[in-house]
């Protein structure tokens, strides 16, 4: 499977999709030390940057897959709620103008929870009829890191495409064992879960570092190192450690990355599906 990824952040989904065997054409980040981060770790990989620049730089039929997770602050709760109606919103738009130029099978989009009443519940109804015109049949659903092995609780919502028919789609998202692992890790765990790792996170509680085997805590309300944020989002140890690196800049990093174990599940997903097909 071959992907190009928009908003590419510290590509969360690459991590992810390596152990497939899936390999990026290109990645779209503008964002300074995220493009270092991409260098120091895939410097094969070419950097399109803008993605509203991008729709002239790539071809249709190069990637099976269009990967991305378009800025959230404008349907964010916590954000300014002017959706669609905010250029950092409208991004969710040029996704869609992007998958009808690149025409892969494929599509994956990821957002916050709050594009579902955002715009009075228009904005996502209007990202997916895009999608729709465009000739992707499509399923969504909201994700919760805390079900894929690791201790944040981390809601976002999850759009699968496939061009042409809706049914792989969903194939890929409502698997009927994942909802009850999804249930039993629920009752098993829920008082031992980090909220959410954002940009400006640093707190935590006192058995936090117990969860995830690191140190011992410290004294209550202590601030998460870099690299215990790295673990609550499934990266690799010191994944964004690279030369001259702050630790302003990886928070920022990977509080505003996808989860790997989410991406990760969702790709296997989809793996099994296009096998499928192929039989």
């Amino acid at each position: 499977m071959k992907y190009g990824s928009v908003c590419s952040g510290i590509e969360a989904a690459t991590v992810a999709w390596e152990p497939l065997n899936w390999k990026p054409v290109w990645f779209s980040e503008i964002e300074l030390f995220p493009n270092s981060v991409l260098a120091y770790h895939y410097p094969q990989v070419p950097n399109l940057g803008d993605m509203t620049k991008l729709y002239d730089k790539i071809k249709k039929n190069e990637i099976d897959l269009l990967v991305g997770g378009t800025p959230c602050q404008s349907f964010s709760l916590e954000g300014n709620r002017k959706g669609l109606d905010d250029h950092r919103g409208n991004l969710a738009l040029e996704f869609c103008r992007l998958a009808d130029k690149a025409q892969p099978r494929w599509i994956v989009w990821e957002n916050v929870t709050g594009i579902l009443s955002s715009g009075q519940r228009r904005d996502f109804g209007a990202i997916l009829g895009q999608l729709a015109k465009f000739g992707y049949g499509i399923s969504y659903r909201v994700l919760d890191t805390q079900y894929f092995g690791i201790p944040q609780h981390r809601r976002r919502v999850f759009v699968v495409g496939y061009r042409g028919n809706w049914r792989p789609t969903a194939q890929v998202l409502f698997e009927r064992t994942c909802f009850e692992r999804n249930n039993q890790t629920s009752k098993k765990s829920k008082d031992r879960i980090a909220s959410t790792i954002k940009a400006g996170y640093f707190k935590c509680w006192n058995d936090l570092a117990n969860i995830v085997n690191l140190c011992d805590a410290g004294k209550f309300g202590r601030r998460l190192t870099p690299l215990e944020c790295e673990r609550l989002q499934g990266f690799p140890d010191n994944y964004t450690n690279i030369p001259k690196a702050s630790d302003t800049d990886r928070y920022k990093a990977i509080g505003n990355s996808m989860s790997v174990p989410v991406m990760h599940w969702i790709g296997e997903r989809i793996k099994l599906v296009s096998s499928k097909e192929k039989q």
